[in-house]
């Protein structure tokens, strides 16, 4: 018997008589349904899944240039947080400003990271100028090796450090050489990019070598802020070049392009010293081991936790592959100072006493398979958590991981170990502007017209209302969406058009393949689960040769109840073969309907049925 399908290869089975498997969901089963077209693409918003206007339209559409004018077309970043992108275009040349990524939601299951969907510059061909960026955070060039490895990209720009966490994640995907890699320097002269003429200006950030990018057009200058606030007192002593900033304002903006993260925070954010303070607090009074766990690119805050381990006399361990790698990088650069006799590897930890112990590593966002997520469930090989130890958990919570954090607070809790987090020490600040600093920044530099990005839409919104406060009229700002047109001329700006803005999603080594259908599916396998009804027929007068198998996965039920089912596909089968029902289509959808409905009735359940017709 040689079975033509999924269970081929297993079989072996050179029996002269061919069996054909069949499946509701496809027909044979080594043939699945073709893929979806691109441009039927899902966007995902908050845990809904809502259908764009997926109209195709003809690159005329959105390619006609008028002389004098710039679009801006967001891609990622607005009424979200993460996956920023955002591009510049003039005629036929583009620049893009970051390239980030996002990550996965409870409902994306078995998706690994999300990006934003770069069709509408696949589709508009021809070479990306540039891709500019702020700094070296994942949301803002997490995205740029799958950018790379699509498109046609001449340069990348970005400043020291951020080029050096870059030029690492490039060369992990082997495109060291997809695209010139070139340094910013906020302190050198502008770079012409085509029709575009940028210039770079400091910003204060929770990463080093943030940048603000201003943006020169024949339809008037622009400023992108990227991710900022204004600290006075920095680890580094770089500061927000409010002085620039006010000579910008001196000069003319036309449009400012703002980081609304924080709009509705009042007030000022706090400096990041505020937290080396904290840990010159805590730090000396704690007798056990102390795990600092943080953002793997917060340099600054690894930084001020390492000096006071030295000062304390504690030995520093790195745990977690990305902050290794970050800290490595930071080092070589010039951005972290550590004597290489004050780091010691996971492995010699058990060598040392717990107070002679300080441990950063990274898994503030309760990640499945980080360091702090393994310590707290006792499955990591180096490091565990006992009573007297302390856990200083240094970063908020970005939206959708709240859960897995509070999971992993729980369960280190139930070791033993203290926990201090944000809400009840100050061992976290934010790095991005409140509404005072947004009022300083308008103030500044006086823009003719706000469009507020990188944030969900209640943050948009709020950065609208301090624009209009500050005296920008309402008919100037710009409340955009991901793949809005937005129009800038020496009449204003405007939205003109819609591009297609829906998400990519990467699943293992697939980038795209995964589509809704597929996250529905296993959405309803891992709320119900699975039946699979198997049932053999002979081809020849399509005779019941066997009684119906039932198969369950995630789906438990009395025996009874399995048993009425079994019957139930005996009595369906009995009733189509009586009727000469004997095409599989019709015998599946029969079987699917009929015990879909019992087990409703049974149970107020909807499991996935599988009907599976094997014809010998």
């Amino acid at each position: 018997m040689v079975l033509k399908g999924w269970y081929a290869d297993a079989a072996g089975s050179d029996s002269p008589q061919p069996v054909r498997v069949h499946s509701a969901r496809g027909g044979n089963l080594p043939h699945p349904p073709p893929p979806l077209p691109e441009y039927r693409r899902w966007s995902l918003r908050v845990g809904t899944q809502t259908r764009r206007d997926r109209i195709r339209r003809s690159p005329s559409a959105y390619t006609q240039h008028v002389e004098g004018t710039c679009r801006i077309i967001p891609l990622g970043g607005l009424g979200e947080v993460g996956k920023n992108m955002t591009v510049f275009e003039i005629g036929d040349e583009r620049i893009v400003v970051d390239a980030g990524l996002a990550f996965p939601r409870d409902e994306h299951l078995g998706v690994d990271l999300v990006l934003p969907d770069f069709g509408y510059l696949r589709e508009r061909g021809g070479q990306v100028r540039a891709v500019v960026l702020t700094h070296g955070h994942e949301d803002h060039v997490g995205c740029l090796p799958y950018l790379l490895r699509e498109l046609d990209v001449a340069e990348v720009w970005a400043t020291r450090l951020t080029l050096g966490l870059v030029k690492s994640k490039l060369d992990e995907h082997g495109l060291l050489r997809a695209a010139e890699l070139r340094e910013s320097d906020p302190d050198d002269e502008p770079v012409q990019l085509g029709p575009f003429r940028l210039e770079f200006v400091r910003m204060a950030h929770s990463i080093p070598d943030s940048v603000a990018v201003v943006i020169e057009t024949s339809a008037g200058r622009i400023v992108h802020t990227g991710d900022y606030k204004i600290d006075h007192t920095p680890i580094d002593g770089l500061k927000t070049d409010v002085g620039r900033l006010a000579d910008l304002g001196n000069r003319g903006v036309d449009l400012l392009l703002g980081d609304s993260t924080n709009a509705e925070r009042p007030g000022f954010t706090p400096s990041e010293r505020v937290v080396g303070e904290a840990f010159r607090q805590i730090i000396p009074q704690r007798s056990g081991r102390i795990i600092v766990s943080s953002f793997a690119s917060n340099v600054h805050r690894m930084q001020q936790a390492i000096d006071v381990a030295v000062q304390v006399g504690r030995k520093v361990s790195i745990v977690g592959r990305s902050m290794r790698k970050n800290a490595n990088i930071a080092r070589n650069l010039g951005y972290m100072e550590v004597a290489e006799d004050v780091l010691v590897r996971p492995a010699d930890l058990d060598e040392l006493q717990p107070h002679e112990v300080l441990i950063l590593c990274t898994g503030s966002q309760g990640e499945p398979l980080s360091a702090l997520t393994r310590i707290a469930y006792g499955d990591h090989p180096a490091v565990s958590v006992e009573r007297g130890d302390t856990v200083i958990i240094s970063a908020k919570p970005v939206p959708g991981n709240e859960l897995r954090v509070h999971d992993a607070i729980n369960r280190l809790a139930k070791s033993g170990a203290e926990i201090l987090h944000q809400e009840i020490a100050p061992v976290h600040v934010s790095g991005h502007a409140c509404s005072e600093e947004l009022r300083t920044i308008l103030s500044l530099l006086r823009p003719k017209a706000v469009m507020p990005i990188h944030g969900e839409f209640r943050m948009l919104a709020a950065h609208a209302q301090l624009a209009r406060e500050a005296g920008v009229p309402s008919s100037s700002i710009v409340l955009a969406e991901n793949g809005s047109v937005v129009e800038l001329s020496a009449e204003g700006v405007r939205i003109v058009d819609r591009v297609e803005a829906g998400v990519t999603f990467v699943d293992g080594l697939g980038v795209g393949d995964v589509q809704d259908v597929a996250l529905r599916d296993r959405r309803r396998l891992s709320e119900d689960g699975v039946l699979i009804v198997i049932t053999t027929l002979a081809s020849s007068n399509g005779a019941d040769l066997a009684p119906p198998e039932l198969i369950a996965r995630g789906f438990t039920g009395p025996d009874e109840l399995l048993a009425e089912m079994r019957e139930e596909a005996v009595r369906v089968l009995e009733e189509c073969l009586r009727e000469d029902v004997t095409e599989i289509k019709l015998l599946q959808e029969h079987l699917h309907d009929a015990v879909g409905q019992l087990v409703y009735d049974r149970t107020r359940r909807r499991p996935m049925i599988l009907p599976v017709i094997v014809e010998v």
